[in-house]
């Protein structure tokens, strides 16, 4: 059989496969296995700040804010910078199914480590979390791109039933994991976290045979001698790792986390604009990319400014609910955690109104440029902490507020969230130099840790003894988010003729 009539036989196949909802059988196996993944990681992540700032009669770890907040940002900002390396080690290595095996390995025994109630051992579980999801993440999403053929209409809808799995975990992970943590303890909190992540394991292996010939090889592997090569640097890099680790505990290295934070958001703000010049300038562009590429700059200025406010939901958002909001409703008392799940239930809710949106407004011609949107989802996130600074007041003044003044801001949030982030991916897929579209993707990734990164540091201006000051802080955050909103929407007027836009309209 010619390679001509086998992919036209394999794009036969795919069509005739609507076991999942109309989709490939192998969407049910990717769908689950992410949404049992998120389950673990939005259940974890919404005790860290939390435990680390309990004091030790709570059995945390009695952090300061500053410094349980610029590890949360580390943390985070870690989780999206190793996607990176991940992706390589798929594409080059494992392939996209074992990867996504071993990577969900690691992070189930991350999460058995932050079970454990010793003290020691969270840092490891903080790390083995991270580099797991660094390996799953990015190739567990790239593999339900590979279910479908090129030419099969049903991929953006796939997408967005794997995506409605994501949010659908994080609402089981906040659930299952708030509730244990206020009600049992923080470590089966955590060791709830590890169950979920079994369940979609064991869900994953034993519907493998649905994903065959998916992610089954690498895409582009090494010759012998460089995978060799590769496994030795691997290694090397992970010696290194345990051999700081291994310091630290040990006492001869001392280690800050908020000057850390410090110096991994500069370096990581330096590799971005330092490829992003590189590929502009060494690249050899044409006119018309280089005018896209100013385009797509603004969205990445756009998205690192937008996570590193939304990220405070996590974070000093958190905070606020457990310590100055009204949880108790008819006698309940609503875990803290439960809070940050208004966001995946709003996400649920308002998606396919904001999809019709998009495509409502271009049959009437009118379509926005790619930062113009990304500007408006930034307005709309950083005016939800106008809200929190109104909030935060009545905090000040010794009083606990109803829980709708986070809602709402988690509300704001969301539209946020649905006018900038499928905006800024799409944009890096359409404005991105064809032959560069992998790297700016790994690029534009940056923006994500760089934010996640801010997020953390802004968050430890939050200090509990000085509840006066809280109000400052979020009007910062807002007046900052906007003054940066604004300044991207007065380019993008004239963003839109660098994305070739008004080639595309009617004379």
């Amino acid at each position: 059989m010619s390679s001509h009539e086998a992919a036209a036989a394999e794009s036969s196949d795919n069509k005739l496969d609507t076991g999942f909802f109309g989709h490939p059988q192998g969407l049910s196996t990717l769908f689950f296995t992410e949404m049992w993944e998120r389950m673990s990681y939005y259940g974890m992540r919404a005790l860290l700040v939390l435990f680390m700032t309990a004091s030790l009669q709570e059995e945390g770890l009695a952090f300061t804010v500053a410094t349980a907040t610029a590890i949360y940002g580390l943390y985070t900002g870690a989780v999206y910078f190793l996607g990176l390396p991940g992706g390589w080690i798929a594409d080059r290595l494992l392939g996209g199914q074992r990867t996504v095996w071993y990577g969900g390995i690691i992070i189930m025994l991350g999460h058995i480590v932050l079970a454990i109630p010793a003290q020691s051992t969270f840092f490891i579980g903080l790390i083995l979390v991270a580099m797991g999801t660094g390996l799953l993440k990015p190739n567990i999403s790239a593999m339900v791109g590979q279910l479908y053929s090129s030419e099969d209409v049903r991929r953006d809808s796939g997408y967005a039933i794997y995506y409605m799995g994501i949010n659908i975990g994080s609402v089981i992970g906040y659930m299952v994991c708030g509730y244990f943590m206020e009600n049992v303890g923080w470590h089966w909190a955590f060791g709830a976290a590890a169950v979920g992540m079994a369940i979609g394991l064991v869900q994953y292996r034993f519907t493998l045979g649905s994903i065959e010939g998916v992610g089954d090889k690498p895409s582009n592997p090494l010759t012998p001698a460089g995978s060799k090569k590769a496994w030795f640097a691997i290694g090397a890099i992970l010696a290194a790792t345990g051999a700081i680790v291994g310091l630290t505990y040990a006492g001869s290295i001392v280690i800050n986390p908020v000057v850390l934070a410090q110096y991994v958001a500069v370096a990581f703000t330096v590799i971005f604009l330092g490829y992003y010049a590189y590929i502009y300038f060494a690249g050899n562009l044409n006119a018309d990319e280089k005018k896209k590429l100013w385009a797509l700059f603004l969205v990445c200025v756009a998205s690192a400014c937008f996570w590193s406010g939304f990220e405070q939901a996590g974070s000093s958002l958190n905070l606020f609910a457990q310590d100055y909001t009204d949880r108790v409703i008819a006698g309940f008392t609503v875990p803290t955690a439960w809070f940050q799940s208004s966001n995946s239930f709003f996400i649920i809710i308002l998606s396919p109104f904001f999809a019709a949106l998009w495509i409502n407004l271009a049959k009437r011609m009118i379509t926005p440029s790619y930062s113009l949107k990304c500007a408006i989802g930034l307005v709309i996130m950083a005016s939800g902490f106008i809200v929190m600074f109104f909030a935060s007041q009545y905090a000040a003044q010794g009083l606990k507020v109803a829980p709708m003044w986070l809602i709402t801001t988690y509300f704001l949030h969301t539209v946020g969230e649905l006018c900038l982030s499928p905006v800024a991916l799409s944009a890096v897929s359409k404005l991105s130099p064809k032959r560069f579209a992998g790297q700016m993707m790994g690029i534009f990734v940056l923006t994500y840790s760089i934010g996640n990164i801010i997020s953390g540091l802004l968050a430890g201006n939050f200090d509990p003894e000085q509840v006066d000051q809280i109000p400052n802080l979020y009007l910062q955050i807002s007046l900052f988010g906007i003054g940066v909103g604004i300044l991207i929407l007065l380019f993008s007027f004239r963003a839109k003729i660098w994305e070739g836009q008004t080639q595309q309209q009617p004379a």
